[in-house]
């Protein structure tokens, strides 16, 4: 199957109309007037500074998917917290020719939100995961490793801030394994290591558009392999300067 069958989300338009015009949205310029995004791989990852927006599209993606705001499976339906954007409501999604089977939108802001309504779920006759018994870095871990499954639609913000590096090389071979049976994800990410994954598209917020990037011209990518390369030198110069 090529990539382009494979996707069950194949792009999205929106109709900015339906944004007040004195939302904080259209101050956020990569995706402020945006009318078209299309996707070209299963795994697609959005990079860019802090406040550049990726987070702001993936949690309306994830939402006009039918994921609640704060994350889950579909099957969840709570909230705590009213935090999420009217960006979704302009959104409609071009969907694929397939109905994926299963999915999962995880938020590492809100992943104890979700570990609690998966403890009361499970008093309702659902599974307990017990992730509130594991380490964050082990519950995230096992979320994906309990949800990641084939022809299913997975959407990850920052999967790695609970992870070690070694951590993370497991979840991109856990993402390369879905993805190649049939399951596309989007990932939000500042992880060098999970932008490797090979032949994946990455899509940069970064100098007021978005719009595709090399793995090596990510910033993730070029200040990691600076910082290594020439540690002393860097450090040297930023902390004299900082005095």
């Amino acid at each position: 199957m090529d990539n382009d069958n494979q996707l069950h989300i194949k792009g999205l338009q929106m109709d900015w109309s339906k944004i007040d015009q004195g939302s904080y949205l259209w101050d956020i310029e990569a995706i402020a007037g945006m009318e078209r995004l299309y996707f070209e791989n299963p795994i697609t990852f959005f990079v860019g500074e802090n406040g550049s927006g990726k987070s702001t599209l993936l949690e309306a993606i994830a939402i006009a998917y039918g994921f609640n705001p704060e994350g889950g499976t579909k099957n969840y339906s709570f909230s705590t917290r009213e935090s999420h954007s009217q960006l979704y409501s302009a959104m409609r999604l071009i969907k694929g020719i397939h109905k994926p089977g299963w999915g999962y939108f995880l938020r590492a802001e809100s992943f104890y939100n979700v570990a609690t309504a998966d403890e009361e779920y499970a008093k309702e006759g659902g599974v307990n995961h017990f992730y509130h018994e594991k380490s964050h870095g082990e519950s995230f871990l096992a979320m994906a490793q309990e949800n990641f499954k084939q022809n299913g639609v997975y959407l990850l913000d920052e999967p790695e801030a609970a992870l070690s590096p070694q951590r993370q090389l497991t979840l991109l071979m856990e993402i390369d394994r879905c993805a190649r049976e049939e399951s596309q994800f989007f990932i939000v990410t500042h992880s060098p290591i999970l932008l490797g994954m090979p032949g994946a598209q990455i899509l940069t917020f970064d100098e007021g558009r978005v719009h595709p990037c090399e793995y090596e011209d990510t910033d993730s990518y070029r200040i990691t392999e600076m910082f290594i390369n020439n540690r002393e030198a860097l450090l040297r110069r930023l902390l004299d300067d900082h005095k």
